[in-house]
């Protein structure tokens, strides 16, 4: 009872700290955990020591909060949102968390008071490795958008030991090692060692004596639970961010075997159970790969339901009732790593709580909804069947009865009077692929048999007088020989439906066939099991409509719809540009477009105004000298702060289309060194063009593409002809972080991917929030950030979506004739002039008219010659600063469609059907 009373003394105490406005009390606070918070040496002081202390100082705060809401939502049992994802990139924690609370001044004086700079101290903060795109950053927009708008709603994931990877650039481009963000802990987290899961792989399927199915044996860990706050800005508000992380009991350790020296077979079970989080997205080349991701995978959607059920039933007492469940809970699978949310809902809610199969369906397909962001073939993700088979054999029995309601569905909606639809509507839409039709849909594909070079065309009726058979008993004979007995492996081959030599015969369509993969495709499967399909803008989600899913479009019409990405305008605005955002709020007169972003378009009217204008360029200058200094220390590199900021950073991959930028650049540097010195400065407005981001471990063409820009980089960088006039730079290990510092300073941002293929993207958002004028073609959220901010004020080039299919069977067609402009380019790259590098692969997959990694898929060459014409126009408008200037904050200006409050308040209405609860 006294440690109760001293606990409730504490934090009374503490809440009277924390939410005084004086920094003195707030430095006694940090200097407290300084000293009393277990982490550093005593003797030692350091700006990391001080980083953990003002994070501990900080997290005392949020504590009541997230506490608070906690409790509150368990009293209203309002509805709540589960979003699931494999990917949070977060960012740093420390300023954004002053921030949402309004104390960032409190303790920038109060580090002060400790001889410390908040800077100093939050620059200690390593980014959390849990991410590595943009669907881990939308992520956490939306968390923050969440708990802002104070709607009830949890984020899930895993929380990775290594994250994706730390990458180094070297001579030889691209590295990869381990990151070491949990190297001296994570102060934002608490460990849940009392909320933990049971998982199984492996086993078999038995039927009990219940007339349930129990899966029984295999590998069986445990998912044990790590709490993140996710604070809102002004308000009480304090989601959970909960990451699972993966073990087994300490008994699993095999102490016999350690002491007997065979210390790997003592550990297996520990290695086993912890590698399932020890990285993000590995490597899948091998069958273990696969495996691993698949583990990865499960754990996220069954950990996370098991969680969410225990929730739902300990809010519900005694007044459980499952068919309520849709109205208390809504899961958001971000894109289709969480599919197995829907197998293994039903699973639970049959095997475990005892509903019958409609029953379960009926609640799964209502509470589960589906985001789409991708529409490349390789990123629709499809699972071997075998491998599921041997992990999840239950699963596996469920997904089979899935497709064939399914199918059963397909059937009744087209009807057999055109085979030729039906047979491509269910090729299309099953969700197993290269797998037997079952029976009943396979009777359906009979056909006459070819004998002798031409068709046996007796009617029915003259087979059945022939045999003395109905035709129902001749199709039965026919299946029984031709498909497997229920219960079989449809891995084994079927018999031969020809050992009787039958005059009918049955589609090879209906079969397996062993030389193809049998895959499970896990996006039709979460189309199938949602109530929701959504893409990520207005252009994709046609995409997704019309090609994507155009076949479940037409069955299902009502389950598709658009929610444009956004991004967060706390931290993409008011926290990482605070000079820009005092600008703001002068000339808007509050700073109450950190909450409603529309405000931003009263900057409209004061765009030609020349205080505006100074003061807006003066801000811009004093963030491109902080990016100076970043590519100094991070590349050794020196760059003019006069020169254009040129910036494109994102994931490398050939849709991106980085090597279309670098050749562009190239061409731009060839030009130059054949001009003399005063043509060149008349010429060319000076340039640094800045790259980063990270090539997937395995993806070799990617990471060919930086060792490119690393070369020409080094080139260019060191002619004394060229100077200041051109500078390429690859910012190591791209991040979060480093993109809070490039954002601001950036004056032109390139989002050049191939159109149609970019689902959204979510930096070009971050990129004209900050003034920052956008160079792309119409594709992802392009289109309508160029609605937005004005046609006027966006550089547009290249192929548009609905040319492109026939711009490659040109191509194919050996139609495609190059511009001259390309062809010199490549050849200026073979010439050796930027070193010895063998670049053969890379110019290689830009020419030919077919065959893997060659024929120019992503139409670098197509564009070139527009992409070239249209850098020139932006030469030509920087040297208008004024001009240049007025664009810039038409962009700002035009971009309040474009927060994550807005996409949020979407979600919450149109799928989820979530209300705000605002805390007493």
């Amino acid at each position: 009872m006294l440690v109760g009373c001293n606990v409730v003394r504490i934090f009374a105490e503490l809440s009277a700290v924390l939410t005084s406005i004086d920094s003195s009390a707030i430095a006694s606070n940090i200097q407290h955990h300084a000293d009393f918070t277990p982490l550093f040496s005593p003797e030692h002081s350091s700006p990391l020591k001080a980083y953990h202390a003002t994070a501990k100082s900080v997290f005392d705060s949020l504590i009541l909060n997230w506490n608070a809401t906690y409790d509150y939502y368990n009293k209203v049992n309002a509805k709540q949102a589960y979003y699931l994802s494999m990917e949070f990139l977060q960012g740093r924690a420390l300023t954004n968390a002053i921030g949402n609370l309004e104390l960032t001044g409190q303790y920038a004086e109060a580090l002060k008071q400790l001889g410390q700079n908040l800077e100093d101290v939050a620059s200690q903060e390593p980014d959390p490795a849990l991410g590595n795109g943009g669907l881990g950053r939308l992520a956490s927009c939306f968390l923050d958008s969440m708990a802002t708008l104070n709607y009830p709603a949890w984020g899930y994931g895993l929380r990775y030991r290594y994250g994706l990877f730390k990458q180094i650039i070297t001579k030889d481009g691209q590295e990869e090692v381990a990151e070491n963000w949990l190297e001296m802990g994570n102060p934002w987290e608490i460990v849940r060692n009392d909320v933990s899961y049971p998982l199984k792989f492996y086993g078999k399927v038995v039927e009990g004596t219940d007339g349930r199915k129990h899966w029984i044996g295999g590998e069986n860990i445990k998912a044990v639970a790590h709490d993140v706050p996710i604070p809102g800005y002004k308000t009480k508000t304090t989601n959970n961010l909960r990451l699972w992380s993966t073990t087994v009991p300490s008994q699993n350790f095999d102490l016999g075997a350690f002491n007997a020296g065979d210390h790997v077979k003592a550990n297996e079970a520990h290695l086993n159970a912890e590698k399932i989080c020890h990285v993000l997205y590995p490597g899948d080349e091998s069958s273990e790969g696969k495996i691993l991701r698949l583990k990865q995978q499960y754990t996220l959607c069954s950990a996370s339901l098991q969680d969410i059920i225990s929730r739902f039933e300990s809010r519900a007492g005694d007044s459980l009732n499952w068919e309520d469940f849709p109205s208390k809970v809504a899961v958001q699978m971000n894109d289709t790593h969480p599919t197995l949310c829907i197998p293994e809902l039903m699973r639970i809610l049959m095997d475990v709580k005892g509903l019958s199969w409609n029953e379960s369906w009926s609640i799964t397909e209502r509470t589960v909804a589906y985001t789409n962001h991708t529409v490349l073939p390789e990123a629709l993700e499809k699972w071997s069947l075998d491998i599921m088979q041997k992990l999840l054999p239950r699963h596996v029995e469920i997904i089979e009865r899935i497709d064939e309601e399914l199918m059963n569905t397909i059937v009744s909606k087209y009807g057999t009077a055109d085979i030729s639809l039906l047979k491509q509507k269910l090729k299309d839409m099953r969700i197993l692929d290269n797998v037997d039709l079952p029976a009943s849909v396979a009777k359906l594909f009979i056909k006459p048999k070819e004998k002798k070079g031409k068709l046996l065309v007796e009617s029915l009726e003259s087979i059945a007088e022939a045999d003395e058979k109905t035709e129902s008993e001749e199709e039965e004979n026919i299946l029984s020989e031709t498909t497997e007995k229920k219960g079989e492996s449809d891995s084994e081959e079927a018999p031969d439906a020809e050992k009787e030599d039958p005059e009918y015969e049955l589609d090879p369509f209906t079969k397996y066939d062993p030389q193809l993969p049998r895959v499970v495709r896990m996006a039709n499967l979460c189309v199938v099991g949602g109530h929701s399909v959504n893409g990520v803008a207005e252009i994709h989600s046609e995409i997704v409509k019309q090609d994507v899913f155009n076949s479940f479009y037409e069955m299902w019409p009502t389950k598709f719809q658009n929610k444009t990405n956004g991004v967060t305008p706390r931290r993409w605005i008011r926290f990482c540009n605070p000079e820009l955002s005092t600008i703001i709020s002068k000339w808007i007169g509050s700073d109450d477009w950190i909450l409603n972003t529309d405000k931003l378009a009263g900057l409209k009217k004061f765009a030609d105004d020349e205080d505006l204008q100074s003061e807006w360029r003066t801000a811009k200058r004093n963030n491109k000298m902080k990016v100076v200094s970043l590519i100094r220390d991070k590349t050794g590199y020196v760059v003019s702060p006069d020169a254009m900021f040129d910036v494109q950073v994102k994931r490398i991959h050939e849709y991106k289309r980085q090597l279309l930028n670098i050749l562009g650049i190239i061409y731009r540097y060839k030009k130059m060194k054949e001009m003399s010195a005063k043509d060149r400065i008349k010429s060319f407005v000076p340039r640094v063009c800045i790259f980063g981001g990270k090539a997937f471990a395995t993806y070799v063409q990617a990471k060919r593409i930086v060792k490119f820009i690393t070369d020409v980089a080094a080139t260019v960088n060191y002619d004394p002809d060229i100077g200041d006039l051109l500078k390429v730079v690859f910012v190591p290990d791209y991040n979060v972080s480093v993109a809070e510092t490039l954002i601001p300073a950036s004056e032109l941002s390139q989002h050049i991917s191939t159109a149609g293929m970019e689902a959204s993207g979510t930096s070009n958002m971050k990129f004209a929030m900050n003034g920052c004028i956008l160079i792309g073609t119409l594709d992802g959220a392009n289109v309508e950030i160029r609605e937005e901010v004005g046609e006027e004020n966006f550089f547009l080039f290249g192929a548009h979506a609905p040319e492109i299919a026939g711009l490659r069977q040109e191509r194919a067609e050996g139609k495609f004739v190059p511009d001259p402009r390309f062809e010199e380019v490549k050849e200026y790259v073979r010439s050796g002039i930027f070193g010895t590098g063998n670049y053969d692969e890379l110019m290689g997959s830009l020419e030919g008219n077919e065959g893997y990694g060659r024929a120019d898929y992503f139409l670098v060459g197509k564009d070139f010659p527009s992409y070239i014409e249209c850098q020139e126009k932006v030469d030509e408008a920087y040297r208008d600063q004024k001009l240049w200037t007025r664009m810039s904050i038409l962009n700002t200006a035009g971009s309040p469609k474009f927060s994550s409050d807005r996409t949020i308040h979407e979600y919450a209405k149109d799928i989820w059907g979530i209300s705000p609860v605002i805390m007493p």
